[in-house]
């Protein structure tokens, strides 16, 4: 199944943009991740007029473009959570933190990573629209040129079909049932020799 986004780009041209620059401490006292979106980036929205997701003509754009080394700071998940209830899909950076990468891949959100020049020539371009074939794991630039991507398989699988970790779980339940049949009986064979 292939999965194809087609989106404006939102451009951040930033640097070491932090999960409480994402989302605030003071909105983490929710423990759903419905409404977070409306809280992403809400200081940088209250400081900068033009910021990007205060501009209307961002407003369904799915993908984010920034500069290296985003979601560093702190281990929140909730920064996965408001870019994802925002309507955000694909975050593209030379570079992300760890955890975020991490976060954001388990919430459905496909973190791409890619050389730093790529970046800058989309932010060279300006306003303009991406094409991230999933499937493929490439990205189609504006000027039609493809940076193909690195993604664990099974996270990708994750993405194409639109599961989460428990989702993955409870598909493949008959064969973890059947893998702890077989192991349970060979736990209990090597005993009985002992």
């Amino acid at each position: 199944m292939e999965k194809i986004i087609h989106s404006k780009i939102v451009p951040l041209p930033r640097s070491d943009v932090d999960t409480d620059l994402i989302i605030p401490a003071e909105f983490l006292t929710t423990t759903t991740k419905k409404g977070l979106g409306e809280h992403l980036f809400a200081r940088l929205r209250m400081m900068e007029e033009n910021f990007p997701f205060n501009l209307a003509k961002y407003r369904d754009a799915k993908v984010l473009v920034v500069r290296k080394n985003f979601g560093c700071g702190s281990s929140r998940e909730h920064a996965a959570w408001a870019l994802k209830d925002w309507g955000i899909e694909v975050v593209i950076a030379p570079s992300f933190a760890d955890i975020f990468y991490n976060n954001a891949l388990k919430n459905g959100i496909l973190p791409i990573m890619v050389d730093e020049k790529v970046v800058e020539k989309i932010f060279a371009i300006g306003d303009c629209e991406v094409e991230v074939r999933v499937e493929e794991q490439k990205t189609v630039l504006p000027d039609g040129e493809s940076v193909e991507f690195q993604i664990d398989p099974y996270r990708k699988e994750c993405l194409l079909k639109n599961m989460d970790d428990l989702d993955y779980l409870l598909k493949n339940m008959s064969e973890i049932e059947k893998f702890d049949k077989e192991h349970l009986k060979n736990i209990f064979f090597d005993t009985k020799i002992l």
